[in-house]
């Protein structure tokens, strides 16, 4: 069972000035939001790095992303595609931080609600915190099949992992860094949300969900996730719970 730690800080009113937040920004073909991100990301009122890694991107994002490297921003590159996952494990080689924050380059998720993500691990509860979709927050309204994917792919990651996660694939997911201490990161794509679950659950760390707001978008807006991921995630399900 992984230790559990205390707080980051303790002392009220000081605890955001006292750690490091590291954003991984995992970049994939977002020409058209990236910029808009990085602004919002830069504008949360924390002490913080973002560490965007630019999954060999066709469509200009690099251009962007070369103009809007700075000392806040450190950008890394792959020259190929190589998924998600991939991505991240480059960003969490680079971290500085003392809590890891999974930050998608598109607009579906707001990055004024980090306090509200980072307030269980910050004054000691949690070593992880899933915000979830579907506890409360306003989302947009978008596809059933999609919504009902995402249902069943947590229930099958709660039954082997013996958890009662209401949303395993959320993209909003913050981390203590000495977790990624304890466990290593194999998967390139989508694979990297059941394959953290099940991680987690197996070396015992204390996970909390948190409400989050969502703005979906559809395949036009340029989602990327399909169905052959959800069925890739049903196999890294099982995967990860039988082994690494």
């Amino acid at each position: 069972m992984a230790e559990p730690d205390g707080g980051i800080n303790t002392e009220s009113g000081k605890h955001e000035k006292d750690f490091l937040l590291s954003v991984i920004l995992p970049v994939y073909n977002e020409c058209t939001t990236v910029q808009e991100i990085l602004r919002r990301v830069s504008a949360v009122d924390m002490r913080k790095e973002i560490v965007v890694v630019d999954d060999g991107s066709t469509d200009g994002t690099v251009e962007i992303l070369k103009r809007l490297a700075m000392d806040e921003i450190r950008v890394f590159y792959h020259d190929r595609n190589r998924g998600k996952g991939a991505a991240i494990r480059t960003g969490l080689k680079q971290v500085r931080g003392d809590i890891i924050v999974i930050q998608d380059a598109d607009l579906e998720y707001d990055p004024s609600e980090y306090a509200n993500l980072l307030a269980p691990i910050i004054d000691g509860r949690a070593d992880a915190v899933f915000g979830s979709r579907f506890l409360g927050g306003p989302h947009r309204v978008l596809l059933f099949w999609h919504y009902l994917g995402n249902r069943f792919l947590t229930f099958l990651s709660n039954l082997l992992n013996n958890i009662n996660l209401t949303d395993m694939e959320t993209c909003y997911k913050a981390f203590r860094r000495n977790i990624f201490d304890v466990i290593e990161i194999r998967s390139d794509r989508f694979g990297f949300e059941p394959e953290v679950t099940a991680k987690l659950a197996k070396h015992r760390f204390r996970l909390y969900e948190v409400p989050i707001s969502y703005s979906g978008r559809d395949y036009q807006e340029g989602k990327k996730i399909t169905w052959r991921d959800g069925l890739a995630a049903i196999y890294w399900i099982v995967r990860y719970r039988i082994g690494d």
